[in-house]
């Protein structure tokens, strides 16, 4: 089973990046997990995608086509989705000519850390909404909101929290569980 997690963060010490790892550190066994970056895509043009699809957006519809699975690291920036991901929601979105994108009845999982108290549950809420009008098939639970995020990880981007470690593991079962249900 192959998942493609995607983070929301372009900085290369995101706390939702280091979250990512974990969550393939901790992937069931046969769940495959490769890390897909947004950086570098432009912003979202349509006279741009006119032209023709921009590589990096390119890229990532083959990665995402290919996955059984998507996992996203969502942050929240201003109480809301970040500018980088929607931009790569947004052009993953497009048909480009094909009969579908890489969303339609593509099981989803999502997980976030912020530095807040309520971590990331406002832009995941905006997420799942967007989602659904791709045609994801976004996991309904369980949710993982990591709060206070600068306490649960060490210098590195160890997440050393073993609560939220457990938490992250019991998304990743679930996830795999999801995938299979979805595909069988």
């Amino acid at each position: 089973m192959k998942v493609l997690a995607i983070c929301g963060s372009l900085r290369a010490a995101s706390y939702n990046r280091s979250l990512l790892r974990t969550a393939a550190e901790l992937a069931p066994a046969g769940m495959e997990v490769e890390m897909a970056e947004i950086r570098g895509i432009p912003v979202f043009d349509e006279d741009l995608e006119k032209e023709g699809m921009p590589e990096a957006v390119a890229e990532l519809r083959l990665r995402a086509k290919a996955a059984d699975g998507l996992l996203i690291g969502c942050p929240e920036y201003n109480y809301g989705i970040a500018g980088p991901l929607k931009n790569a929601v947004d052009w993953l979105s497009r048909p480009h000519g094909e009969p579908r994108t890489p969303f339609i009845n593509r099981p989803v999982a999502i997980l976030g850390a912020s530095m807040s108290l309520i971590g990331t549950a406002r832009a995941q809420a905006q997420l799942r909404q967007t989602l659904q009008g791709c045609g994801a098939l976004t996991m309904p639970s369980p949710e993982v909101y990591v709060i206070r995020a600068q306490d649960k990880f060490d210098a590195e981007g160890k997440l050393t929290d073993q609560q939220t470690r457990d938490a992250v593991g019991r998304l990743m079962a679930a996830f795999g569980t999801w995938i299979a249900r979805l595909k069988g």
